[in-house]
């Protein structure tokens, strides 16, 4: 896809995407009929639910979904309880093969899983590559439901059991194999290192992270409540970004396997982060499933403006370069040191900064008698947490100075 003289496609283990975006095995996969209208809107590649054979005998609860907004009403996180696809596979053998029909530029992904058997992963992986679809991604990571079967994020948490069921599908596997990690371990790059060595051609990662996402104080029932119970489950969304970019980092550290990055992506700046750790493409599902498809006009659009403002003609000129900037901590300069800066005409004189510093600061700002807060630079360790809480974004600014003089040298 050329778009503003840049080209938004990408070449991720063979297979070329139109662009890097990619719909996540979920709810907006849910079949044959809303993957066609995502790739009509513009979505360069899609991974269908998790499809697994007919003796799994899914049945989903109702409800299976809850959120967590912010102070200001927006949503920040999705627990979600739902199990892999309820749809007889039989089905989606025929609606792959219609999507291919339709779409042949798109990118469709199968996701698979069933039992720990090697002759159930075999025939399953058989039956679906006859359709024709380009990959499988396979689901080592759901952590709900599915590890109380012995498979999902029980598979992803155990290198050993990952890496085998990887070469029992690369053994009749002809198209590429992603294995879908999960972040509930203590170290996802042991378990890369596994299904690297075992034949993997790429990664995917995160899937959701194992939480309780509340509990109702008056009723004192977990939710989403089914009938006065409820179970952990994945939780997702803009609050899981970090995790989902310091496992993608680890990923890329520890192998040389193409990365489809996952977790917390809303907009191209998120996209464009994944990117900057290791990922060549991206997977996107809470945030689709907050607003819609068509997210993916500002996704593809602001992509396009990102590239061009830097001078990047390709996706992959921008894959890994924030990654040599990460280091251990012990390496961090001591020697860099920063100090708040408030700018008075911007400052709204709510006093906040003030209280933080002083109730978990270093008691370096006072307020004036003007209301204008003022910092004590020699007080000021430079911690940033007035910045981090101010409502005012701009408002305070990091200062870098020089400790020998004592003299500011430049705003960050």
């Amino acid at each position: 896809m050329q778009i503003r003289g840049v080209d938004l496609s990408v070449d991720f283990c063979g297979l070329k995407f139109p662009n890097p975006f990619v719909l996540s095995s979920a709810p907006p996969t849910t079949d044959g009929a809303m993957i066609k209208r995502a790739f009509s809107m513009g979505w360069g590649g899609a991974i269908t639910k998790t499809l697994g054979l007919p003796n799994l005998e899914i049945v989903n609860t109702t409800p299976r979904l809850a959120t967590i907004r912010g102070f200001k009403g927006d949503l920040i996180g999705l627990e979600n309880i739902e199990l892999i696809t309820d749809r007889p596979l039989d089905v989606w053998l025929e609606e792959i093969k219609e999507i291919k029909k339709e779409y042949p530029e798109n990118i469709l992904i199968a996701s698979l899983m069933t039992a720990a058997v090697k002759e159930d992963w075999q025939e399953l992986v058989r039956l679906v590559q006859a359709t024709g679809v380009d990959a499988f991604e396979l689901n080592f990571s759901c952590p709900h439901g599915m590890p109380e079967k012995g498979i999902g994020a029980a598979i992803g948490q155990d290198p050993e059991i990952a890496s085998t069921i990887t070469r029992w599908v690369k053994e009749v596997a002809e198209i590429p194999v992603i294995v879908k990690l999960t972040p509930n371990v203590t170290n996802i790059g042991v378990v890369a290192k596994a299904v690297e060595a075992a034949g993997a051609d790429a990664i995917s990662a995160i899937n959701t992270v194992s939480v309780l996402i509340g509990i109702d104080v008056e009723k004192m029932e977990p939710i989403p409540t089914v009938d006065g119970k409820s179970s952990f489950g994945g939780y997702s969304g803009p609050a899981v970004r970090p995790i989902g970019l310091r496992c993608v980092a680890e990923i890329a550290q520890a192998t040389k396997l193409p990365i489809s990055g996952i977790g917390g992506i809303s907009t191209w700046e998120n996209a464009v982060e994944y990117m900057l750790v290791g990922a060549s493409t991206v997977q996107l599902c809470t945030a689709v499933m907050f607003e819609g498809y068509r997210i993916i006009y500002d996704l593809i659009d602001g992509l396009a403006d990102y590239m061009e403002r830097h001078g990047f003609k390709k996706v992959q000129e921008i894959v890994g370069l924030a990654l040599p900037k990460l280091s251990a901590h012990e390496k961090l300069s001591r020697e860099y040191k920063v100090v708040a800066n408030v700018n008075p005409d911007l400052c709204i004189k709510d006093d906040l900064c003030a209280r933080v510093c002083q109730d978990a600061g270093y008691s370096a700002i006072q307020i004036g008698p003007d209301r204008i807060a003022k910092v004590d630079e020699e007080k000021c360790h430079g911690c940033s947490l007035c910045q981090q809480v101010c409502p005012v974004w701009g408002c305070i600014q990091m200062k870098l100075v020089n400790q020998k003089r004592g003299a500011g040298v430049e705003n960050t």
